[in-house]
């Protein structure tokens, strides 16, 4: 077993452990991140219902023009502030955070600063 399997299955198992308290509801949706080695995703979804109520990502064809020149970190905080926009668009200033395993540095903490920034709570 190589190195890259053992730390995808470190973060697997993580996420499976998050995943197994944390639950998004219509009034509470569950902030999920993923992220790529170029690009970065977040949406909101509400578990109970199985529906993605908001979505953004660097790979969008309307932010891939807006973050050419940032660096990855920039992004991932533009990324959660645009998040948090549509969240509130659609009445939603509660989350619950679920970080999918990642160790909260970095992007995953950019990303969610630029949420809490953008009006979201959790």
């Amino acid at each position: 077993m190589n190195k890259d399997t053992k730390k995808k299955e470190r973060r697997d198992k993580i996420r499976r452990r998050i995943r197994s308290t944390i639950r998004g509801t219509s009034e509470r949706p569950r902030l999920c991140v993923y992220k790529s080695n170029s690009h970065v995703y977040a949406q909101l979804v509400n578990d109970l219902d199985a529906v993605t109520m908001a979505s953004a990502s660097t790979d969008s064809n309307e932010m891939k023009d807006k973050l050419k020149d940032k660096s990855r970190m920039e992004s991932a905080k533009e990324i959660g502030e645009i998040l948090a926009k549509n969240a509130q668009e659609k009445g939603i200033n509660k989350v619950v955070f679920d970080r999918s395993g990642y160790k909260y540095h970095g992007v995953v903490k950019a990303l969610a600063e630029g949420a809490r920034e953008g009006g979201l709570d959790f």
